[in-house]
Protein backbone atom coordinates (compact mmCIF):
# COMPACT_ATOMS: atom_id res chain seq x y z
CA UNK A 1 0.00 0.00 0.00
CA UNK A 2 1.60 3.21 -1.30
CA UNK A 3 0.52 6.70 1.18
CA UNK A 4 1.25 9.66 -0.82
CA UNK A 5 1.90 12.18 2.23
CA UNK A 6 2.09 15.17 -0.20
CA UNK A 7 -0.69 14.71 -2.47
CA UNK A 8 -2.92 13.84 0.76
CA UNK A 9 -1.64 17.15 3.03
CA UNK A 10 -2.52 19.30 -0.33
CA UNK A 11 -5.58 17.59 -0.97
CA UNK A 12 -7.27 18.36 2.61
CA UNK A 13 -5.64 21.65 2.71
CA UNK A 14 -7.61 22.57 -0.83
CA UNK A 15 -10.76 20.91 0.59
CA UNK A 16 -10.26 23.68 3.08
CA UNK A 17 -9.52 26.08 1.08
CA UNK A 18 -12.69 25.14 -1.13
CA UNK A 19 -15.13 24.98 2.33
CA UNK A 20 -13.30 28.51 2.93
CA UNK A 21 -14.21 30.01 -0.30
CA UNK A 22 -18.20 28.37 0.20
CA UNK A 23 -18.24 29.81 3.63
CA UNK A 24 -17.05 33.59 1.99
CA UNK A 25 -20.38 33.35 -0.38
CA UNK A 26 -22.76 32.10 1.79
CA UNK A 27 -21.82 35.16 4.15
CA UNK A 28 -22.22 37.72 0.96
CA UNK A 29 -25.62 35.55 0.08
CA UNK A 30 -27.16 35.67 3.60
CA UNK A 31 -26.49 39.66 3.85
CA UNK A 32 -27.37 39.57 0.24
CA UNK A 33 -30.53 37.77 0.19
CA UNK A 34 -29.87 36.01 -2.82
CA UNK A 35 -29.93 32.07 -2.57
CA UNK A 36 -29.74 31.42 -6.33
CA UNK A 37 -27.47 33.04 -8.64
CA UNK A 38 -25.42 35.84 -7.85
CA UNK A 39 -28.44 38.11 -8.05
CA UNK A 40 -26.74 40.97 -9.79
CA UNK A 41 -24.83 41.33 -6.00
CA UNK A 42 -20.79 42.19 -7.87
CA UNK A 43 -19.39 41.13 -4.46
CA UNK A 44 -21.12 37.72 -4.96
CA UNK A 45 -20.41 36.88 -8.22
CA UNK A 46 -16.84 37.86 -7.75
CA UNK A 47 -16.63 35.07 -5.03
CA UNK A 48 -18.60 32.62 -6.85
CA UNK A 49 -16.15 33.28 -9.20
CA UNK A 50 -12.81 32.76 -7.33
CA UNK A 51 -14.54 29.45 -6.01
CA UNK A 52 -15.29 28.05 -9.74
CA UNK A 53 -12.33 28.99 -10.78
CA UNK A 54 -10.58 26.91 -7.55
CA UNK A 55 -12.77 24.19 -8.51
CA UNK A 56 -11.49 24.48 -12.35
CA UNK A 57 -7.79 24.13 -11.44
CA UNK A 58 -7.25 22.07 -8.73
CA UNK A 59 -8.39 18.80 -9.40
CA UNK A 60 -6.20 18.47 -11.72
CA UNK A 61 -3.18 20.02 -10.33
CA UNK A 62 -3.88 17.35 -7.79
CA UNK A 63 -3.95 14.12 -10.00
CA UNK A 64 -0.34 15.45 -11.48
CA UNK A 65 0.80 15.80 -8.25
CA UNK A 66 -0.22 12.38 -6.72
CA UNK A 67 1.32 10.77 -10.04
CA UNK A 68 4.82 12.60 -9.65
CA UNK A 69 4.77 11.39 -6.06
CA UNK A 70 3.46 7.42 -7.02
CA UNK A 71 6.35 8.30 -10.03
CA UNK A 72 9.03 8.83 -6.68
CA UNK A 73 9.75 12.83 -7.51
CA UNK A 74 11.70 14.38 -5.19
CA UNK A 75 9.51 15.26 -2.33
CA UNK A 76 11.49 18.88 -1.56
CA UNK A 77 10.35 20.14 -5.03
CA UNK A 78 6.94 18.54 -4.69
CA UNK A 79 6.36 19.94 -1.71
CA UNK A 80 7.71 23.69 -2.28
CA UNK A 81 5.75 23.53 -6.03
CA UNK A 82 2.45 22.53 -3.67
CA UNK A 83 2.71 24.54 -1.26
CA UNK A 84 3.24 27.35 -3.98
CA UNK A 85 0.26 26.40 -5.72
CA UNK A 86 -1.98 26.77 -2.06
CA UNK A 87 -0.52 30.09 -1.18
CA UNK A 88 -1.44 30.84 -4.93
CA UNK A 89 -5.16 30.06 -5.03
CA UNK A 90 -5.05 32.18 -1.56
CA UNK A 91 -4.15 34.99 -3.16
CA UNK A 92 -5.88 34.53 -6.14
CA UNK A 93 -9.42 34.69 -3.61
CA UNK A 94 -8.29 37.56 -1.72
CA UNK A 95 -7.59 39.49 -4.91
CA UNK A 96 -10.77 38.64 -6.20
CA UNK A 97 -13.01 41.13 -3.47
CA UNK A 98 -10.85 43.80 -4.61
CA UNK A 99 -11.07 45.77 -8.20
CA UNK A 100 -8.53 44.50 -10.83
CA UNK A 101 -5.67 44.56 -11.79
CA UNK A 102 -4.72 44.25 -8.32
CA UNK A 103 -1.10 42.15 -6.62
CA UNK A 104 -3.02 39.49 -4.77
CA UNK A 105 -4.75 38.51 -7.83
CA UNK A 106 -1.68 39.15 -10.36
CA UNK A 107 0.29 36.72 -7.95
CA UNK A 108 -2.50 34.08 -7.26
CA UNK A 109 -2.85 33.83 -11.03
CA UNK A 110 0.46 33.52 -12.11
CA UNK A 111 1.41 31.27 -9.39
CA UNK A 112 -1.33 28.73 -10.00
CA UNK A 113 -0.30 28.78 -13.88
CA UNK A 114 3.16 28.46 -12.96
CA UNK A 115 2.73 25.91 -10.29
CA UNK A 116 0.89 23.90 -12.72
CA UNK A 117 2.98 24.04 -15.53
CA UNK A 118 5.83 23.10 -13.79
CA UNK A 119 4.22 20.53 -12.12
CA UNK A 120 3.42 19.49 -15.45
CA UNK A 121 6.58 19.43 -17.43
CA UNK A 122 8.17 17.44 -14.88
CA UNK A 123 5.06 14.38 -14.97
CA UNK A 124 5.87 14.95 -19.22
CA UNK A 125 9.89 13.98 -18.23
CA UNK A 126 9.19 11.39 -15.67
CA UNK A 127 8.66 8.84 -17.93
CA UNK A 128 12.02 9.71 -19.91
CA UNK A 129 14.30 11.11 -17.70
CA UNK A 130 13.98 7.89 -15.00
CA UNK A 131 17.06 5.58 -14.88
CA UNK A 132 14.57 2.55 -15.30
CA UNK A 133 12.97 4.28 -18.24
CA UNK A 134 16.44 4.47 -20.10
CA UNK A 135 17.68 1.06 -18.77
CA UNK A 136 14.32 -0.17 -20.24
CA UNK A 137 14.60 1.42 -23.48
CA UNK A 138 18.34 0.07 -23.86
CA UNK A 139 16.92 -3.17 -23.37
CA UNK A 140 14.36 -3.22 -26.17
CA UNK A 141 17.07 -1.46 -28.55
CA UNK A 142 19.57 -4.79 -27.43
CA UNK A 143 22.34 -1.45 -26.32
Amino acid sequence: MTILPITLTIAAAAALINIWLAMRISRVRLASKVSIGDGGVPALATRMRAQANFVEYTPLFLILLGLVELAHGSATWLWLVAIVYIVCRILHAFGMDRPAPNPYRAIGIGGTLLATLALAGYALATPYLSRSAVSAAMTVTGR
